[in-house]
């Protein structure tokens, strides 16, 4: 991994692979660089070059130095792709990441090539805005286990949590551990950056191939507003992954792995 000072922040990133194609991944909220250890070999294999990346406040990233809304990480990530000397890429993100993917191409439409956006919102709703309160108020504990316990039920689906009962418990002990009273002051900086954030009126300017990816029993981001993002894009697809909540990508990963994989190919 390596860093680089963009907008006054340190920001951590990871290249792999040799392929001429780029595809940039975007973090969710509680995500990292390291989140993608077991996927991001399966890209490279397939012939992509991946650019991984942690946001501001986020992993390996520096700390901001004051509030902001998620649209500062747009212009950290022109200021890293510029960096790279990278004029076109492909770019998913899920959840919060996926919220900067359309940022980004409402923004810079001639630097994205493709769009995958999973498990993510264009526009903060009540309810959204309700659970983000509760694990705000729960980071406000900065206490890794309690945090893992009331923020993860919503995360996983009811299916997930009767079959791994062990690797949830062994989670808690895990964020016990590692969560420290920065990384909780991070990330309730991240979680500010979402208030007022609607671009449901605008994502319909989005002009790159795009997949929206959504999961049944995801009820941070319900299918019904993952519908919503493809209705408003012009030609987007839409998938849905079955027995799955918000946490797709770890759920069931080798669906959620071919459905990226394939996409790309597509439009390659």
């Amino acid at each position: 991994m390596s860093k680089v000072a963009i907008n006054g922040v340190e920001i951590n990133y990871k290249v792999t692979g040799e392929g001429e194609q780029v595809l940039l991944i975007l973090n969710g909220i509680m995500m990292s660089v390291t989140s993608w250890t077991n996927m991001t070999p399966i890209y490279n294999k397939a012939g992509y070059k991946v650019i991984n990346v942690d946001f501001r406040d986020q992993g390996e990233s520096g700390a901001s130095p004051e509030d902001y809304d998620n649209t500062q990480h747009v212009s950290d990530l022109k200021g890293l792709l510029d960096y790279l000397e990278i004029k076109e890429c492909n770019i998913m993100g899920i959840s919060y990441g996926g919220q900067v993917a359309m940022l980004f191409a409402l923004k810079y439409p001639e630097m994205v090539k493709g769009l995958i956006l999973a498990n993510t919102i264009s526009r903060l709703t009540n309810y959204l805005a309700a659970i983000g309160a509760s694990w705000d108020e729960a980071a406000k504990l900065k206490d890794g286990e309690k945090f893992f316990k009331l923020a993860m039920p919503l995360i996983y689906s009811d299916t997930f949590y009767e079959k791994n009962e062990k690797w949830l418990k062994d989670r808690v002990k895990i964020f016990g551990k590692i969560l420290t009273d920065q990384w909780f002051e991070r990330y309730l900086r991240l979680s500010s950056s979402l208030n007022n954030y609607d671009i449901s009126e605008l994502i319909g300017d989005i002009k790159a191939p795009t997949l929206v990816i959504a999961s049944d029993k995801d009820v941070v981001t319900p299918y019904e507003e993952l519908h919503l993002i493809h209705k408003k894009i012009p030609n987007s697809k839409f998938v849905v992954i079955p027995e799955a909540g918000h946490a797709s990508c770890y759920e069931k990963t080798d669906e959620f792995n071919l459905l990226v994989v394939g996409f790309l190919g597509i439009h390659r």
